[in-house]
């Protein structure tokens, strides 16, 4: 008899035949996120599981499952699931981290720059009819980004991907990180390391790669905002409660920092009355960091080939803990 399979959400045409060649596939179709206790239901007899980042894996889920051998996460993020008590069960956990590398690094650059540039206030600016005139020395200003200098929290693989991008704009780099890198790897990216404070009193921009955990949780809060220069931005592609959204949108407000770009909040999606809706000095993605056509590709392969080393007793190609 087939092993089954269930997804809390539909993947790629690709995907799915290659799962349906072995496995018994059942989709989620309804209310996205699946709601807990629809979930609790489903995962009860499954083999495997296949989920998304905004699903809540926790242990009342997983102490539901009583066949579960793998839990193969479409994301590079693994906060949504208890890793620690799937690998007391047993059960393996798979994800999606270099694949989506470069395309995450893109988006950050491409915030900093429409932050910088003013690029989408002058795109609503347009489509609301307020364009009555050509523009003269003082009018609609932006900022360069040459001789900038880029603050980056976390030098992991989007970190360094971050950089290299920067090093093109002649951008000044500095970083903190857990563990600073060799002296070599500095020189080979163009980066300096800084202690967390003086990253934070010194950047133009910051861009934060840190994973959500307890101590990152809400790490950029008002103390730090009044730390930074009052013309500085903040960029985030990270996890949205690594920012205190309350502090941020008061030091947006009270111009204690310039803008800020972000594409992850810390509920998604964010409601239509969110105070950020109606600041015109911070630019929304709706988290699409990874939202490429080749890497939502990349990561449902993986996802797929995670999961079928999983219900084989096998270590997923990127795994957690087990």
């Amino acid at each position: 008899m087939k092993e089954k399979i269930f997804l809390t959400r539909t993947l790629h045409d690709f995907a799915i035949k290659e799962l349906k060649k072995n496995f018994q596939v059942e989709i989620h179709k309804g209310k996205i996120p699946i709601p807990q206790s629809t979930l609790k239901s489903k995962i009860k007899n499954v083999d495997g599981l296949i989920c998304f980042p905004y699903d809540k894996i926790d242990k009342k889920i997983i102490e539901t499952a009583e066949n579960l051998k793998v839990i193969s996460t479409y994301s590079v993020g693994y906060d949504h699931i208890d890793t620690q008590f799937a690998k007391e069960k047993k059960i393996r956990v798979g994800y999606t981290p270099e694949v989506l590398t470069d395309a995450t690094a893109d988006l950050a650059f491409g915030l900093l720059i429409d932050s910088l540039r003013r690029i989408s206030e002058g795109d609503r600016l347009i489509r609301k009819g307020k364009w009555k005139q050509i523009y003269g020395a003082y009018d609609y200003v932006g900022l360069d980004l040459q001789e900038k200098t880029l603050g980056i929290i976390g030098l992991g693989r989007i970190g360094k991907a971050l950089a290299k991008r920067a090093k093109a704009f002649n951008m000044k780099i500095i970083y903190h990180n857990r563990k600073q890198i060799t002296k070599g790897q500095e020189r080979k990216l163009g980066v300096k390391y800084a202690t967390f404070d003086k990253l934070i009193t010194q950047s133009d921009i910051i861009s934060i790669h840190v994973p959500h955990t307890k101590e990152t949780n809400g790490m950029f809060n008002m103390k730090i905002f009044k730390k930074m220069k009052n013309d500085s931005f903040l960029i985030n592609t990270s996890r949205g409660k690594v920012v205190n959204e309350k502090d941020l949108t008061l030091a947006l407000k009270q111009k204690t920092i310039a803008g800020a770009g972000l594409d992850v909040f810390e509920i998604e999606p964010i409601r239509k009355n969110h105070p950020f809706i109606k600041l015109e000095n911070i630019v929304l993605a709706p988290h699409v960091g990874s939202s490429t056509k080749e890497t939502r590709g990349k990561m449902a392969e993986i996802t797929v080939k995670n999961l079928i080393l999983g219900i084989n007793g096998k270590k997923p190609i990127y795994s957690i803990g087990y």
